[in-house]
């Protein structure tokens, strides 16, 4: 099984390299270039043929939408995660528009990341081996099970595990990843894991809360 191959374009050569390690440390990932423009995203998307863009918004000669714009005009449908500060309305619905497999506004946690590269793997594979995949593989493009199928969860997560997470979220109303790992029994990183992989698939929500010194505490909740 390779590894997914990504192109990493943001402005900002120490954001740049931030990403890049956050990509090399997730297990099936491997940064094959690194561009800090547009113009160099699309000469190096033709040239290494990626399978993912790590794509900012906010580049020097255009707009990451406008590199996504132009990559679809020319029939490429390389998967997109844009990775940026931008928050405008406008900006989500044209990248949601231009195909973007995720929408991942900065600054985050390496988390953050790695659950939204592992949904793209699970989707990637899934189509990899053969030309006519069967339902379970597209409902794995698509981010969804049919009725009453198991979800696939990363590797390293169990779904006993994880059902007990989402039991005890749901019972809570909210949790942090320390508080479930209480309730639950495991260590607070097992605990973080399940409840992003719950965030990346929509099955939960995060939110930030503030307070006394250090990073703001990560709060989830159970989805709709």
């Amino acid at each position: 099984m390779t590894d997914v191959t990504v192109l990493v374009v943001d402005d900002d050569f120490m954001v740049a390299r931030i990403h890049t390690q956050f990509v090399e440390r997730t297990a099936g990932f491997h940064v094959v270039g690194v561009v800090h423009t547009g113009q160099a995203a699309l000469d190096d998307i033709a040239r290494l043929r990626p399978d993912l863009v790590l794509l900012d918004v906010h580049l020097p000669d255009m707009t990451g939408i406008d590199v996504i714009r132009r990559l679809r005009a020319d029939g490429d449908d390389i998967g997109v995660l844009v990775v940026t500060a931008a928050r405008e309305a406008d900006t989500v619905r044209a990248a949601a528009s231009g195909g973007a497999v995720h929408y991942l506004v900065k600054p985050f946690d390496y988390d953050d990341l790695r659950v939204r590269l592992e949904a793209f793997r699970t989707a990637h594979l899934a189509l990899s081996g053969s030309a006519a995949p069967g339902q379970h593989d597209i409902d794995a493009v698509f981010g969804a099970a049919a009725p009453g199928a198991p979800v696939a969860l990363p590797k390293g997560l169990s779904p006993e595990t994880a059902d007990a997470v989402e039991a005890a979220l749901r019972s809570a109303g909210e949790l942090s990843a320390a508080e479930c790992a209480d309730v639950v029994g495991i260590s607070r990183v097992s605990a973080r894991r399940y409840l992003e992989h719950f965030v990346a698939r929509g099955a939960a929500s995060v939110r930030l809360q503030y307070g006394g010194a250090g990073r703001p505490e990560r709060r989830y909740r159970p989805g709709a």
